[in-house]
């Protein structure tokens, strides 16, 4: 069984780390690997200045530093901030992986354009730095929030009704003012809403604790520069596994995406840099 350290970046107690969990239902997880949700013992509170953001890369960083030594396979950062992943990446041969990161790029070939949906506004900067990083304004129609104080304990347990609906609002004026034809969750801590909006928006929803799950169990993957391919989720998923493990830094970017719906494919095209151990 390979054990999955997943780092919650905000101390909190047991019941709270069991609703961040919630994100990963046992049916949902591929067999073999098993996600340990772990909460950072001391830190920020809400992640909404830029003093907490600091913290959270600090405390994310002491929380996965040890765990190749612990006996994990991987290290999920539980934040659409991606908080210590670079500083992670450079000291542990074990893949990190980051929802933001992944979500923004499955965005991308998922469509042209995509905005990112949150709570409230004081959680743009945190966007706004990892987009910057990455390089991929040119594909972020905007954005945009409920305005709404989030809790990162209870999350939205007992408020559905409500914040569902801002949720679904806010979306939609994203479609028709800003023309994004795609939308990624701002927060892990919004896995709630998830299916409300994938079940009431014309486009598709992207949860970014679940990115992988993009990909159907009998999806193939062609490499065109190697002409290898890859014939099914778990292999894909290898794959990915091994291209982490096998590189100190990976960047893609410059994306040029077509797809065919009769065939059911999308072709992508891109840039790599990567940066190899050592």
């Amino acid at each position: 069984m390979k054990r999955i350290k997943v780092i919650v970046p905000i101390p909190m107690d047991a019941d709270g780390v069991a609703a961040r969990a919630e994100q990963l239902p046992a049916d949902f997880v591929r067999s073999g690997f098993r996600p340990e949700f772990v909460a950072v013992p001391w830190g920020a509170a809400l992640g909404d200045s830029y003093h907490d953001t600091l913290l959270m890369d600090w405390t994310v960083f002491q929380a996965g530093i040890k765990a190749e030594e612990e006996g994990y396979a991987g290290v999920l950062i539980d934040t659409v901030s991606d908080s210590g992943l670079r500083a992670l990446r450079s000291r542990l041969s074990i893949p990190v992986v980051g929802p933001g990161e992944a979500a923004f790029a499955a965005a991308m070939m998922l469509g042209k354009k995509f905005t990112v949906l949150t709570m409230w506004p004081e959680w743009f900067p945190l966007y706004e730095k990892t987009l910057t990083e990455y390089g991929w304004w040119d594909r972020v129609a905007s954005l945009r929030s409920i305005d709404t104080r989030p809790d990162v304990t209870e999350l939205l347990a007992g408020k559905e009704e409500v914040i569902f609906d801002k949720l679904k609002a806010e979306a939609m004026l994203a479609i028709e003012e800003d023309g994004a034809d795609v939308i990624v969750l701002g927060s892990t801590t919004m896995h709630q809403s998830a299916r409300y909006l994938a079940d009431n928006l014309p486009i598709p929803v992207l949860n970014p604790g679940q990115v992988l799950n993009c990909f159907a169990p009998d999806a193939i993957l062609h490499k065109a520069t190697s002409d290898t391919i890859h014939k099914g989720r778990d292999a894909i998923s290898a794959m990915f596994e091994k291209l982490f493990a096998d590189f100190e830094q990976i960047w893609h970017g410059n994306f040029v995406h077509s797809a065919d719906p009769e065939s059911n494919a999308v072709c992508s095209q891109f840039t790599v840099l990567i940066t190899p151990n050592g």
